[in-house]
């Protein structure tokens, strides 16, 4: 009798186990097939018309355009507190996939420097693309070349001034600082003037208020062409092409400075897989469209897509990377 129960009751463990894993079968795939059922919004720490807020907007296009989301779309501008304004109402949604942002590289600079959440705080999607900066002087100036300014610095940390825009240790700043502690010169000792714009920067510029001032690289298509500056390098991994593809990167000339104020996507805390696995699949789907290859040839944005995993682990390096240079820079409380 004993054996004979004993396979009955292994039978009906047998039964309970296939029920379970038929029932977390279909859990599992209703959570994998998640997508929104209403309006979803597209929250910025910016306000309207800067880089972040074209990126949102031209993803809405294409979203909407395309029939990517089969729900309406609305971009909501919250600027203030460096990112904290946007990221704490982001934050409130936790757990709701029906709101996602675009995050840059201020998301990580700001946390290391006390202003606010950072990449730990929220939940990483993806990133869409890097944005490099450019070192531009004055055509008059005497510096030719990244390595005359370094030379020139070596000697004398405070012999020139940098128009930084629009806060100290943003990636603007580290364009300069970076490569500048490579080379071994006292990044503390150098001249800062802070500016509220990239537009207040580059007037400075070209005024002779400042000496040098480091900016985007679509900053200065322009007015190179215009020969209003010159470019002396480029905080990018290798070579660009386009508008300023004879412009050599830090690297060429000798210095291991890459710098980008790259643009991804963040959710609220507290995603379920489900949804992040959502939203990198609509971000595939509008990066492959035509709209969005035209807008980074244009700007010259490097196509630098990263799914959830694989920017979470560069946003950790990151972190690492610009708290060891906020910290000589003596820019962490």
């Amino acid at each position: 009798m004993m054996a004979i129960l004993s396979l009955s009751v292994a039978a009906q463990l047998r039964v309970i186990a296939g029920a379970a894993a038929m029932v977390y079968g279909v859990t599992g795939l209703a959570q994998s097939t998640w997508q929104p059922e209403r309006a979803v919004e597209i929250v910025l720490n910016t306000a309207p018309g800067s880089g972040p807020d074209r990126t949102a907007r031209t993803l809405q296009k294409i979203w909407q355009e395309q029939r990517f989301l089969g729900v309406s779309t609305s971009v909501s501008n919250r600027p203030g507190g460096g990112g904290a304004v946007a990221y704490t109402y982001l934050n409130q949604k936790a757990g709701d996939g029906h709101f996602i942002a675009i995050a840059s590289s201020s998301l990580v600079t700001n946390n290391v420097m006390g202003r606010g959440p950072g990449h730990l705080d929220v939940t990483v999607i993806a990133r869409l693309f890097g944005e490099y900066i450019a070192v531009a002087v004055r055509p008059d100036s005497k510096l030719m070349s990244g390595r005359d300014l370094i030379e020139l610095l070596k000697k004398d940390p405070g012999a020139l001034s940098f128009g930084i825009a629009t806060s100290l240790g943003n990636s603007n700043h580290q364009a300069v600082a970076l490569a500048l502690k490579a080379s071994g010169i006292d990044v503390r000792k150098t001249k800062n003037v802070v500016f509220q714009s990239g537009g207040n920067a580059i007037t400075a510029l070209l005024g002779g208020h400042v000496d040098v001032v480091p900016a985007s690289v679509s900053s200065w298509v322009a007015r190179l062409q215009a020969g209003e500056i010159r470019l002396l390098a480029v905080a990018a991994p290798q070579r660009m092409t386009g508008a300023i593809a004879q412009i050599p990167t830090w690297r060429e000339q000798g210095v291991n400075a890459v710098v980008s104020n790259w643009r991804g996507i963040i959710g609220p805390r507290a995603l379920a897989p489900a949804q992040v696995a959502f939203w990198e699949g609509a971000t595939r789907k509008a990066i492959g469209a035509e709209d969005w290859k035209r807008e980074l040839e244009q700007l010259l944005l490097s196509d630098e897509f990263l799914a959830s995993r694989e920017f979470q682990k560069y946003l950790d390096e990151q972190h690492a990377e610009i708290r060891g240079l906020l910290a000589e820079l003596e820019l962490i409380k």
